[in-house]
């Protein structure tokens, strides 16, 4: 594969935090040339993927096929055991992480869109890896969103376990704006479980009347990036604005995060959010940082390996819609600057993962999706 030059781009005024405006350094040293190796192609629309202990990975294609791939021999046929999915619009077989415990329990989480009386929501099951990586078995369903409205918008949907074992689940809001404020439902919202999908007894709703007890966070939109901060353990998000005002988010339980009534977006139409009274509002969440122009972020991972130092402190963010690697720098929480990476090469970007190697890994949202390895030259 070609080698290809980093495509530094620092902060503009496109680019703000929602409390103060920040400029970056007007100039960067030169770094070294970005590095793209494609480890795996010919994939259906691939949504997520999550490695193994010995370096493998699961990969989930949205048509519903969950496919092993490793390093030197491929991708293999699809496990069975994974329960039909809706594979309609946006929706197909989503996310894919491992338990905290995979190493003793086995299990594999995953989202799906389900469908319902002709419309659909999202739902996580989990099953056990068999010794040989072909199947899922023990597998069940362990959450299901409800009531069901999607046609085939704004799933969702990643998961993250955090550091005590609970499972955060992003839950778009199928594209029906007033029900990421509607307590009663669960679009819109971030809902923390346990392991076994239980309701957590500390949650924020619980015994509250008129609220699910899921619920973590509420007023998203269509949320698709989810990791956990490695130092302070904290549950960062990202999400989707319509036509501007893409957010990075830093969860709290409890609070609302402004959508549909807050936003820094419009209508594709390019006529204003009906209900929307400005870019902030009074009780709702600023967002912890912004793009005017919406990249059209996805998967989201935190790089804290060795392998390239100039990496560390950085969040990778997927982008869709700008075809392209985003490299978000942070000092501390804080974002200072940003690099636009491989947007030489017109692939939508829908999944990242740092792997055990400390390269970073990419999914292409492609009918010919692929798997790149990415990291730099020396």
């Amino acid at each position: 594969m070609a080698a290809q030059s980093l495509s530094l781009s620092l902060l503009s005024a496109a680019l703000m935090l929602p409390t103060f405006v920040h400029s970056a350094p007007a100039s960067a040293a030169a770094q070294a040339p970005l590095d793209v190796t494609v480890m795996a192609e010919g994939l259906d629309r691939p949504w997520a993927l999550a490695f193994l202990p010995d370096g493998a990975a699961l990969i989930t294609e949205r048509s519903g096929a969950m496919r092993l791939w490793q390093a030197g021999k491929g991708v293999g046929k699809p496990l069975s055991g994974v329960p039909k999915v809706w594979a309609s619009g946006q929706g197909g077989l989503l996310d894919v992480v491992l338990a905290p415990d995979f190493a003793t329990s086995r299990w594999v989480y995953f989202s799906y869109a389900e469908e319902g009386d002709g419309k659909a929501g999202t739902a996580v099951a989990r099953g056990k890896l068999n010794a040989d990586r072909t199947a899922l078995t023990d597998v069940a369903v362990i959450f299901r969103q409800t009531p069901k409205l999607s046609v085939g918008n704004h799933f969702g949907s990643r998961l993250a376990f955090d550091r005590e074992g609970y499972l955060f689940v992003t839950l778009g809001e199928n594209n029906q704006r007033p029900t990421a404020q509607d307590l009663d439902k669960l679009q819109g919202k971030v809902v923390r479980l346990r392991a076994d999908g239980k309701v957590p007894p500390d949650n924020p709703f619980v015994n509250k009347a008129g609220a699910r007890p899921e619920i973590w966070t509420y007023g998203m939109r269509n949320p698709q990036g989810m990791a956990i901060h490695p130092a302070t353990g904290a549950v960062w998000e990202n999400e989707h604005g319509p036509r501007g005002g893409d957010e990075i988010n830093i969860l709290s339980p409890g609070k609302n995060y402004g959508w549909p009534i807050a936003t820094h977006g419009i209508n594709y139409s390019g006529q204003p959010i009906p209900e929307a009274r400005g870019k902030s509002a009074a009780g709702m969440e600023d967002p912890h940082f912004v793009w005017e122009k919406s990249p059209g972020l996805s998967g989201m991972a935190f790089y804290t390996a060795d392998r390239f130092p100039q990496w560390k402190n950085s969040i990778f963010i997927g982008a869709l819609a700008t075809q392209e690697l985003i490299r978000v720098k942070l000092d501390g929480n804080k974002v200072v600057g940003e690099e636009r990476l491989m947007a030489d090469r017109g692939e939508r970007v829908r999944d990242v993962r740092v792997g055990p190697d400390g390269y970073v890994y990419a999914l292409t949202d492609e009918g010919n999706g692929k798997l790149l390895k990415i990291g730099l030259k020396p």
